[in-house]
């Protein structure tokens, strides 16, 4: 409601404003607007015209500039809101020009548009502009602009500002402050649980049956009629609109809601059956049909009083309800992301139609858009209005609307526990325009229009083409150009492994900061300062193995259910799946089956599958030797190199030593020449060390450093005649269901822990299985610090790649955020092969001190919360799709633009 307020100069005010809004102040030049936002709000919440204006000339008061610094600041405010952040504009804002583009930036990002208005005496704003030495214009420009104020505060309201204060002098300005009201949509503290029912439609007899069996104890008045039902357990039904209209009782309904609704045991959202009565019993010219006339007649024999009340319930309730700390949303027709916690006109508009696409079927009915097909968020949306014979899942939305009064059933769904409920219609009540059971002769299409089902685990193109944006559960929402997602789509098309098991890609991995120590690029000091100012306390320093990075899935039985779940062939052996960074396989055929079956059973060796309850597990690994599945790599890009340098050396060392032995003065060049010579040998060298033959399995070695997930699926793998059915075969129908999956993650276990098991895995086939070393460092402990560094150089000078120091307890937030998972700290011999063979020379060093790590630190960060993401949807046994959208994502990220050789 739009309200402009006024009172005594003097008085004490305190200012409503909504948590998400769009607050313009208005007021003339030297009003005081600048002053006001900066005590008021947040540092970065006032967007100033003055500001932008500056941004764009370098002159605050260069008005020449204006319309560019309005289109900034238009920009900055678009950003902000589409963002979710409340945002004050501070400029004068006393032309209705001005404000009637502010106002409809509002509507665009359906937002509340709010006045704040400083109306201080002219003679006040004259004499703060006279004492600023960069307000050099005249007293006219104040005059002018408070003669236009004058006219406006009587049209704010008009101009569609939902609330407008005015503050009038200079002590009613001083003493103001401002207090945040969340929007009537905005429920998300109270977290449940929840029993969100579908549409009743009148069906009364059904409604009392179906809480009955969610364990409500109904409450009846002196008449017997219902009036109230509450949980002992203390859990609240969430009615999804549309409880009126066709049924045999819609009074009995509404009675029973409302009664519940204000005692505090239930929430409601209207649907579009409550908007046309609420029009209808104020008196409003409406179309009486589609069952309204039922609803009319039924009310015309209640009392006036319960009348006007039904009007002023339905009339007061808001078009949707965020919950359970935003990660629920009830809204009658169901709400896209961008609406959620939203209002405007349209946000109402789509709670309680929906999307139409403008058409109607041949049934005269609209055509509606299938908003569910496209939903992308992570908030389950549960919603109504479109009957379906059976509540299905599509894209983490629900329709609860099981056609009760066409004859289907009344349906609710408990949450959390995502267990679906119903009970059936005692008779047809009434009978739909198009077809609704499907023994009707139907595809199950409702009676208001029907949304398409979206099978979960079928994946789109469309879900991975154009700039997409991720939300994840560590780093908010991460942002795929549209760009990257070309080459991707080819490799993950192409070359990786069945999708159902390609679970995650694990992050590229940021190096240490450059080392200013002379001889050096990188050095452990620079990972122990980095974690130290990230508060971290204790870091593990691992040794980094030279190989390929490895994601390994095993199945605990070839023939179990989660070998089936993931797409495994049921083949003899098939266990899972062992790929590579980009998802490809890592072997194939008797190779493959090999590695699976004995990591398999060093984790049944090593008690892990007991002490995980697992059926399955997800390892994060290093595969070796690096030439195992990098030989042509080392052939082209490496072995080339040194074999020249061999090559070439001896015959110019020579031919200077015979110089030398004729009298020519070739020191400076031979003593060159010979420190390049002895650089190419450690270059060789240094690759060298990575390479040893492997036949099958044999010389292969795994170095596992991290359990990623794991699950347990509970149930068979289906068969035919006693024998596992192939994937497509006839009893594909009977495979574990989505969502029936439970597990684990381990991001938050120490990196001991994970270490453990490795080592376990070590004793149990320590010919497959290799060790990592490891050393905890004290961050606080110089000698601590100082054995981390006396531990790395021994082992990179006695050939070792490096390590990589990671925070002690894994996941960690810092004060900017999640901290980087780990930073490699790369060896001087081994950075040889990455930056060449004369890389320690002096100049070179200090051209490499250059390199720039911004952007390889942010795209680490970024793929690591996505590689987090990915596994904790499989274990919440989310879609296919919705997983894949994390992992697809890290691989589209890998085609930034950063130096490969960091």
């Amino acid at each position: 409601m739009t309200t402009e307020q006024h009172v005594t100069s003097g008085e004490p005010r305190v200012l409503t404003v909504p948590e998400l809004s769009l607050v313009v102040l208005v007021g003339v030049s030297g009003s005081g607007k600048s002053t006001f936002a900066r005590e008021r709000f947040a540092p970065f919440e006032a967007v100033s015209s003055d500001f932008c204006r500056g941004l764009v000339s370098g002159d605050v008061n260069d008005q020449s500039a204006t319309a560019a610094a309005f289109e900034v600041l238009d920009t900055i405010v678009s950003k902000r809101l589409e963002a979710g952040h409340l945002t004050v504009v501070d400029a004068t804002n006393v032309q209705s020009a001005a404000r009637k583009s502010l106002v409809a930036l509002a509507r665009a990002h359906d937002v509340l548009p709010v006045a704040i208005v400083l109306d201080v005496p002219e003679s006040v704003a004259i004499e703060r502009n006279r004492s600023r030495p960069d307000r050099d214009f005249g007293d006219h420009v104040v005059k002018r602009q408070r003669q236009a104020l004058r006219s406006s505060l009587k049209s704010l309201s008009r101009e569609g500002f939902r609330k407008v204060h005015v503050l009038r002098g200079v002590d009613e300005i001083a003493h103001a402050t401002i207090a945040r009201e969340p929007l009537l949509n905005d429920l998300r503290d109270q977290t449940g649980p929840f029993d969100a029912i579908g549409d009743v439609h009148g069906c009364r007899a059904e409604l009392e049956t179906l809480l009955t069996e969610l364990g409500y104890v109904i409450e009846r008045d002196e008449a017997g009629r219902p009036v109230d039902a509450a949980h002992p357990e203390g859990r609240r039904a969430v009615f999804l609109g549309d409880l009126v209209d066709r049924g045999p009782d819609s009074p009995g309904v509404l009675r029973l809601a409302m009664g519940m609704v204000r005692a505090g045991h239930a929430l409601a959202v209207p649907g579009n059956h409550e908007h046309k009565l609420v029009r209808a019993l104020s008196g409003r010219n409406v179309t009486v049909s589609h069952g309204l006339e039922t609803t009319l007649a039924q009310l015309a024999d209640e009392p006036e009083e319960f009348r006007q009340d039904v009007e002023t319930f339905c009339r007061d309730l808001v078009s949707h309800l965020v919950l359970d700390g935003g990660r629920l949303v009830v809204a009658h027709a169901g709400l896209k992301e961008s609406y959620h916690g939203r209002a405007s006109g349209r946000v109402r508009s789509f709670a309680l139609y929906g999307d139409t696409t403008g058409e109607t079927d041949e049934f005269g009915l609209p055509v509606r858009y299938p908003w569910a097909n496209e939903y992308r968020g992570q908030a389950v949306v549960l919603y109504g209005h479109t009957p379906t014979p059976e509540a299905e899942w599509v894209n983490n939305t629900m329709c609860l609307d099981t056609g009760c009064v066409f004859g289907g059933k009344l349906s609710a769904l408990r949450y959390p526990e995502k267990e679906l409920v119903s009970v059936p219609a005692a008779q047809v009540y009434y009978e739909p325009a198009r077809p609704f059971l499907p023994d009707a002769g139907s595809d199950a299409a409702g009676a208001e229009g029907a949304l398409r089902q979206r099978d979960p685990d079928v994946l789109d193109v469309t879900d991975v083409l154009g700039r997409r944006s991720v939300v994840t559960g560590t780093r908010g929402r991460i942002t795929v150009p549209e760009e990257n997602a070309a080459g991707a789509l080819e490799v993950m098309s192409r070359f990786a492994v069945d999708p159902r098991a390609l679970l995650y890609l694990p992050p590229t991995m940021s190096p240490v900061a450059t080392s200013r120590l002379p001889g050096y690029l990188e050095h452990p000091d620079g990972a122990f300062a980095a974690y130290a100012s990230d508060g971290v306390g204790q870091v593990v320093c691992e040794e980094k193995h030279m190989g390929s990075r490895a994601v390994v899935l095993v199945c605990r039985e070839a023939y179990g259910a989660s070998a089936w779940r993931f797409g495994v062939d049921v083949q003899p052996g098939g266990r899972g799946v062992a790929h590579a960074r980009t998802g490809r396989p890592l072997f194939s055929g008797p190779t493959a089956e090999a590695l699976l079956e004995r990591v398999a059973k060093a984790l049944d060796g090593a008690g892990v599958w007991d002490e995980l309850g697992a059926d399955w597990v997800l390892l994060d690994a290093e595969i070796l030797p690096w030439s195992a599945k990098a030989d042509q790599l080392i052939r082209d890009q490496y072995a080339s190199v040194g074999a020249a340098a061999r090559a070439v050396m001896p015959p110019a060392l020579a031919a200077l030593d015979a110089a030398a032995a004729r009298g020519v003065d070739v020191d400076g060049l031979r003593a060159r020449t010979a420190s390049r010579a002895e650089d190419a040998e450690r270059y060789t060298e240094a690759y060298r060390r990575y390479r040893w033959p492997v036949d099958g399995l044999d010389g292969v070695q795994l170095a596992p450093f991290q359990v990623l997930a794991s699950g347990a699926d509970g149930s068979a793998a289906p068969t035919v005649d006693g024998v596992p059915a192939p994937l497509d075969g006839p009893a594909a129908d009977v495979a574990p269901a989505p969502g029936t999956a439970t597990g684990a993650t381990y991001a938050t276990r120490d990196h001991l822990w994970h270490l453990g098991i490795a080592d376990r895995l070590v004793e149990a086939d320590p010919v497959l299985f290799r060790p990592t070393r490891r050393l905890v460092v004290d961050l606080a402990d110089e000698a601590s610090r100082a054995e981390g560094v006396r531990w790395w150089e021994e082992m990179t000078e006695a050939g070792g790649e490096g390590m990589v120091v990671k925070p002690l307890a894994n996941l960690v937030r810092g004060p900017r955020g999640i901290v980087q998972p780990g930073l490699k700290v790369r060896g001087r011999e081994y950075l040889r092969i990455i930056y060449g063979p004369e890389y320690t020379q002096e100049h070179h060093l200090e051209r490499l001190r250059d390199r720039s790590l911004g952007r390889k630190q942010s795209l680490a960060l970024r793929e690591y919360a996505l590689g987090l993401e990915a596994v904790e949807r499989v274990v919440a046994g989310e879609p296919l799709w919705r997983v894949h959208e994390a992992v697809f994502a890290v691989l589209a990220l890998e085609s930034e633009p950063v130096d490969p050789r960091l």
